[in-house]
């Protein structure tokens, strides 16, 4: 089958949030049956990878959704229309102190792209100051540096499990070869 393009009929909103919006639409298959189709709208997020003398920067924050504290690189959530390159900044900067002279695009991609609209796009962050990290209001976490060689056993034995954290290290060691 040549078309695998599905079409929709019409978008029925279900609820519509701060962070995201679901939809539950009515749809086409590419051979003309109707089906429905679930989306979770999301803006988008960055995240940032910072490697300094062989240590990788990450933050331990909790998360609410796995009721744990989970490691991760500086990450957040795009505004509408954003540039990612300078949300990373933003981000880094409120999260760590960090301030980058520069944003090296790693990748985008999509966590789940069967039901989500959402893309992050990770950077690494260059040229970098260390300053004073301005938490959000309702932001707790705690920024450690931890080797790379560490962070890799982390990941293998499942103590870091976050998805642009793992994408964003292979990148790294990618672009390194």
């Amino acid at each position: 089958m040549d078309v695998l393009e599905e079409k929709v009929v019409r978008k029925n909103y279900v609820y519509q949030g701060k962070i995201l919006s679901v939809r539950s639409d009515d749809a086409l298959l590419p051979d003309g049956k109707p089906c429905k189709r679930e989306i979770v709208e999301h803006s988008g997020g960055v995240g940032i990878l910072y490697v300094e003398d062989g240590k990788v920067l990450l933050v331990k924050q909790y998360r609410y959704a796995f009721g744990k504290s989970i490691y991760e690189i500086p990450a957040g959530k795009l505004e509408k229309g954003e540039d990612p390159a300078l949300a990373a900044k933003r981000e880094l900067s409120e999260e760590a102190g960090i301030e980058a002279g520069e944003m090296k695009h790693l990748v985008t991609y999509y966590p789940t792209c069967g039901y989500s609209t959402e893309k992050i796009h990770l950077f690494e962050a260059l040229d970098c100051r260390h300053g004073t990290a301005h938490l959000d209001e309702d932001e707790f976490l705690n920024a450690e540096y931890i080797e790379v060689q560490k962070v890799w056993e982390m990941i293998r034995s499942g103590e870091i499990q976050d998805s642009k954290t793992i994408v964003a290290l292979q990148q790294y060691l990618l672009n390194r070869k």
